[in-house]
């Protein structure tokens, strides 16, 4: 009886406390839902409103057709699907090849990607600038890609690494003895197995690369390739803010990662979950 009191309590002290981690996370979600349904009118007020008196969604309809929002979510999309395919690509096959081959510097290798990472990325602006400059690649959405690619394929190389590692190598000379290459092993067995850790690390690429803003700030001038947060600074003005404009934006933003979350969310537990075992 002592035992079952106990495990009660306990469990509801757990709960209690992800209630109150959830509330933290949701809340100012839930805040700027509100008040993207306000008018102007009812937003800045002595007396605050939690609950809207009048509905409204004239700030998703004038933000969406009054500014130039629908291009800044495409040059988003653009670009973190670029940055996804670049740093997917070139981290599962360099992540792959220190999993499986030991050679010199091996370790050394490793830990410089883990360095890169440890360097403020306000530094690397410059010589990026520069360098995307001189390739004719500046205010482009491509050279905004590489640049971000150069602090997300570390990340990208360290989590594959990690998948790669728990798969056996037994199951690759299986598939060579059969007749497969190297490669051909690589697609047709390593890759299956390790579906759920690729959409897990997409997952983190994808949503770095979707909210990045000053490497976007500073590499870009046009709105042929400026990115959403670009443009939602933009909306800032000296004297005035919308806030109910700028709210819409905000929730308008937040939908594409949803959905994305919504399509991988079992592939992504087991990913991390895979990631966690293996650690």
């Amino acid at each position: 009886m002592v035992k079952q009191r106990g495990d009660f309590l306990f469990n509801t002290l757990i709960y209690l406390f992800v209630g109150v981690i959830l509330i933290f996370c949701l809340a100012p979600l839930v805040w700027t839902l509100i008040t993207s349904l306000k008018p102007e009118t009812d937003i800045v007020t002595a007396d605050l409103q939690y609950i809207p008196k009048n509905i409204t969604f004239e700030n998703y309809v004038n933000i969406w057709n009054r500014s130039n929002f629908p291009s800044l979510i495409k040059n988003s999309l653009i670009t973190t699907a670029l940055t996804l395919v670049i740093c997917m690509t070139l981290g599962t096959h360099a992540a792959y090849a220190i999993s499986r081959y030991k050679f010199a510097w091996r370790d050394r290798l490793l830990l410089l990607y883990l360095i890169i990472r440890m360097f403020p990325v306000v530094l690397l602006i410059i010589p990026l600038f520069v360098m995307l400059k001189s390739l004719k690649l500046l205010d482009s959405q491509l050279g905004l890609a590489l640049a971000y690619s150069t602090f997300l394929l570390p990340l990208c190389i360290w989590m594959m690494k990690g998948f790669f590692d728990a798969l056996p190598p037994d199951l690759e000379d299986a598939a060579r003895i059969d007749g497969c290459t190297r490669l051909t092993a690589f697609w047709r067995i390593v890759i299956p197995l390790v579906r759920s850790g690729l959409v897990a690390t997409a997952v983190f690429i994808g949503i770095s690369s979707w909210n990045e803003y000053l490497f976007a700030l500073m590499l870009t001038t046009s709105q042929n390739s400026r990115t959403w947060p670009v443009g939602l600074k933009l909306m800032i003005g000296e004297f005035q803010l919308s806030w109910g404009a700028f709210s819409a934006a905000g929730i308008i933003t937040i939908i594409p990662i949803l959905i994305f979350f919504a399509l991988v969310q079992q592939s992504l537990v087991r990913g991390i979950a895979a990631g966690a075992i293996k650690g």
